[in-house]
């Protein structure tokens, strides 16, 4: 098994790009072992997720477990030092429910819902 951390996001999708980006270039610049994953060219199979799945919210893999949503955002910040106060923050009691929450029930399904019209577009316009 392998120490690195992995994150699955969706490369297409522009705020999923805009912060994973930093992170990556964060991770890279201090050499930290996190690897990140496109869903739209990454082998899915390693997840045991397909792309519609992947797409509804951030995956993380550590230590051979996959944590999806604001956990996953945890451990994903605990892993960078820049990030692991934010990570002691939102993993406090009431604060990481309330997180949970606004992600699972708002801010997910917002941009996946975005990312469904995104694809819509793209397959009509294609199509024309």
């Amino acid at each position: 098994m392998t120490d690195t951390t992995r994150v699955l996001y969706n490369e297409t999708c522009p705020v999923c790009r805009t912060e994973i980006h930093h992170y990556r270039d964060y991770a890279q610049a201090q050499d930290l072992p996190i690897a990140f994953d496109d869903l739209n060219t990454d082998d899915l199979a390693v997840w045991g997720l397909t792309q519609d799945d992947a797409a509804k919210r951030l995956h993380v893999l550590h230590q051979g477990k996959i944590v999806a949503g604001i956990p996953g955002f945890i451990l994903l910040w605990q892993e960078m030092p820049r990030y692991r106060w934010l990570a002691r923050i939102v993993d406090l009691p009431g604060i990481r429910q309330v997180a949970s929450v606004i992600y699972d029930y708002a801010l997910a399904p917002a941009i996946y819902a975005w990312h469904k019209r995104r694809l819509a577009r793209r397959d009509a316009e294609t199509q024309s």
